[in-house]
């Protein structure tokens, strides 16, 4: 474990425990004391504060890009029908942690709130003589992007009558405009603060380590993301013209994990459900996105997965033989695909050369396939780079374990340059959305393949060579440039998400404003009901607060997706 992480973890204890002594409304009445367990904000520990809510913010970074890339394909999804797999239960951990309190996702059962934790930190600055202003800028950055994505995932958020419990014991819920146009104002605040390079005061930044240069680019780049979804093309080039926002690898905001196993666990989380000794237990790969790979011979595909045998059921083999259907590895091998995955000649079940992964909505119960289907691989999260290590009469690799590869010391991407390329596409003309997407494509391959590095057991001789990378590049602008209309359109959307594997926030947003890519792979289901649009409301919210209502369905949309509504959009659902 880095450094850095050993700081945060701690001191995570007692930053949870200060941060609820910050919220606890007890009090004793002896003497008129003041009870111990009653702390006034300006006897908390602002540092413990921050570490709170970087820690609250980290994890619902995971749940947001769990969610998205699950619903556009980047990972599987294990729902026929949508409104049954995505209960009001999906963002109740994102809601307890962005507002007042709930499991902060590293092993410990409580945490402050983001927004309960910022108004702390505003109150110490306030009442002190030492300024604080590094903490309440990052603070407030983080709480605008977390409202940016609970409208993106919900349509509204609470702001205006959120963290006064006094006042407004049961907020109500503010438009996605206004909240939008709230989190546009927090980041102005940041950055006034940011920008005049205050002092760390000790804090321990987990992602840029105190570099305010760093987190202004930041406030930046979360502009232009929600500029973006608001197709604000002025507002956009505005920011770009102003050249202060990442746009180099080298500021990437990701947060980087540990390689401890226990007490607590820091390992990426994909690594830890992947690399046990019962084998890869947590989840499928997505079918979609290794084939899609595959056939673009893509070079990120032995860095992204780990392959543990070289066939799956019912396709071809590394060496081109058929393997057979199997009901007890591969249940789907033996089933004939529905009407709609013949009609469109989708992968139903089965990838070749070895990707054993599951196809959306694929509902089927768990066989014994822990050391037989792909795992992660070396990035993002720290495991086994793809050697082709398969044995000759097995057909199988060693297989997964605790502390192989990068052991876990991976990252969870969140605003990565290649990113920020893909954005510039997205809202310039064709010949921009060339040129953003080699240069998108550039810096993803280049992140990727120096994961390489962290698996000291690989065979990189089977890597893709940099004349390799530099042809798949050229081949992939060039048959953009020569496409049309959806094959065109198509080609972006696919290396964007392709892009995003590790960090499917944003594809989400794109897959409801645009509708591409219009290749990914249905639903098994036939009917698995609209494409949501929206989630439903968290549920412990709406049992607490009576000026909320359940919605019964998924097909709110949010006041940016001006699309048809669901099931007209989008085309491929």
């Amino acid at each position: 474990m880095n450094y850095t992480m050993k700081k945060i973890f701690k001191n995570l204890t007692l930053a949870l425990l200060v941060g609820g002594f910050v919220t606890s409304c007890e009090t004793i009445d002896l003497d008129q004391r003041v009870s111990p367990n009653d702390l006034s904000t300006d006897q908390a520990d602002p540092n413990l504060l921050l570490t709170s809510i970087q820690l609250a913010y980290a994890t619902n970074q995971q749940t947001f890009s769990n969610t998205a890339a699950q619903l556009t394909r980047i990972d599987y999804f294990t729902g026929r029908i949508y409104f049954n797999a995505l209960p009001g239960t999906e963002l109740n951990g994102v809601w307890g942690r962005t507002y007042s309190s709930n499991s902060n996702g590293v092993g410990d059962p409580v945490s402050v709130g983001i927004l309960t934790n910022l108004q702390a930190l505003e109150g110490i600055d306030a009442t002190t003589d030492v300024d604080y202003s590094f903490h309440v800028g990052v603070a407030k950055t983080l709480y605008a992007h977390s409202l940016f994505q609970l409208v993106d995932f919900i349509g509204a958020a609470a702001f205006s009558e959120a963290g006064q419990p006094t006042e407004f014991p049961s907020p109500n819920l503010d438009s996605g405009e206004a909240v939008y146009a709230a989190a546009f104002q927090l980041l102005d605040e940041a950055d006034a603060l940011l920008s005049a390079a205050p002092e760390s005061q000790g804090a321990v930044d987990i992602f840029y380590n105190e570099d305010t240069t760093k987190w202004v680019k930041l406030v930046n780049t979360i502009r232009l993301r929600s500029y973006k979804n608001t197709g604000n093309v002025s507002a956009f080039n505005t920011v770009i013209a102003a050249d202060n926002f990442i746009s180099e690898t080298e500021d990437d905001f990701q947060l980087q994990y540990g390689t401890s196993e226990l007490q607590p666990d820091s390992r990426h989380p994909d690594y830890a459900g992947n690399y046990t000794p019962s084998g890869a237990n947590a989840g499928y790969r997505s079918n979609w996105l290794m084939e899609t790979m595959l056939e673009n011979n893509d070079p990120r595909i032995r860095y992204y997965f780990y392959r543990q045998s070289n066939g799956t059921p019912g396709a071809l083999d590394v060496n081109g033989v058929l393997v057979p259907v199997s009901e007890e590895d591969l249940a789907c091998s033996l089933v004939v695909p529905p009407q709609h995955y013949l009609d469109g000649n989708y992968t139903f079940c089965s990838v070749n050369n070895g990707y054993w992964g599951r196809s959306h909505g694929n509902d089927e119960g768990g066989p014994p396939d822990s050391f037989k289907k792909t795992a992660v691989g070396v990035y993002p999260a720290a495991g086994l780079f793809d050697s082709s290590a398969f044995d000759a009469d097995s057909g199988l690799t060693t297989g997964v374990g605790l502390g192989l590869g990068g052991a876990g010391a991976g990252i969870e991407p969140i605003f990565l340059a290649s990113y920020v390329d893909f954005w510039r596409g997205e809202m310039g003309s064709d010949a921009d959305k060339a040129t953003f997407l080699r240069a998108g494509l550039e810096k993803s391959i280049a992140k990727v393949q120096s994961f390489g590095a962290l698996d000291g057991s690989a065979d990189l001789s089977v890597a893709p060579t940099a004349t390799e990378v530099t042809a798949y590049i050229d081949d992939t602008v060039i048959a953009f440039n020569a496409a049309t209309g959806d094959d065109k359109q198509n080609i972006f959307a696919e290396q964007y998400f392709t892009s995003l594997y590790g960090g499917g926030t944003e594809s989400y947003n794109y897959y409801r404003k645009t509708g591409y890519p219009t290749t990914v792979l249905p639903n098994w289901e036939p009917n698995p009901g609209p494409f949501p649009r929206t989630l439903l409301l968290p549920q412990n919210e709406v049992i607490t607060n009576p000026n909320l209502s359940q919605r019964t369905d998924l097909n709110t949309q949010v006041f940016w997706d001006t699309n048809p509504a669901s099931p007209a959009f989008p085309p491929a659902n």
